[in-house]
């Protein structure tokens, strides 16, 4: 094996998702094996808070198989695309324990995890933002909004009793 494709094959990241066996839109949420929640930072501005959330959504649902359901069609046959079938919780936490989230949930296997740094906010320019967090340590980073999705024990025991977004 050459050296790029050993370099390939090491940085593969497991895939967490639903088998198609597994999407069952006629059950409850609860139902599902995998559990997604996203958590925003405490006291975020709601037009800040809306948009870190919405961002960390978008790199979850084109990262995690079967996270989608099908698109719906309403009755006059206009398309309506498919919804997230195993629901989603949008949970506060202080802004300093974010980090702590994302470390649990990086470390949990089985687990997917999305980031928003602050960075991603005060940036304009895309290259800038993969420049701002290139130069930090990942422990440096002031997280903005975590999303997590993995089996349903290992998320509570990462998000613990978090409340719901007010």
């Amino acid at each position: 094996m050459n050296d790029a494709a050993a370099a390939s094959e090491a940085s593969v990241v497991p895939t967490v998702g639903f088998a198609p066996d597994e999407v069952r839109t006629g059950e409850p949420t609860r139902s599902a094996r995998l559990k997604w929640v996203v958590v925003v930072a405490e006291g975020l501005e709601p037009g800040r808070a809306v948009n870190a959330a919405v961002c960390v959504a978008s790199a979850t649902a084109t990262a995690v198989t079967g996270l989608l359901g099908p698109d719906a069609v309403d009755a006059s046959g206009s398309p309506h695309p498919g919804l997230p079938w195993a629901g989603c919780s949008v949970l506060v936490a202080p802004r300093e324990h974010l980090a702590a989230v994302r470390a649990k949930a990086a470390l949990s296997e089985g687990v997917h995890v999305s980031d928003m740094p602050a960075s991603a906010q005060s940036t304009r320019v895309y290259d800038e933002y993969l420049a701002a967090v290139g130069a930090a340590e990942g422990e440096e980073l002031d997280y903005l909004a975590v999303s997590v999705v993995g089996p349903r024990n290992r998320v509570d025991k990462i998000v613990g009793r978090l409340p719901l977004m007010a």
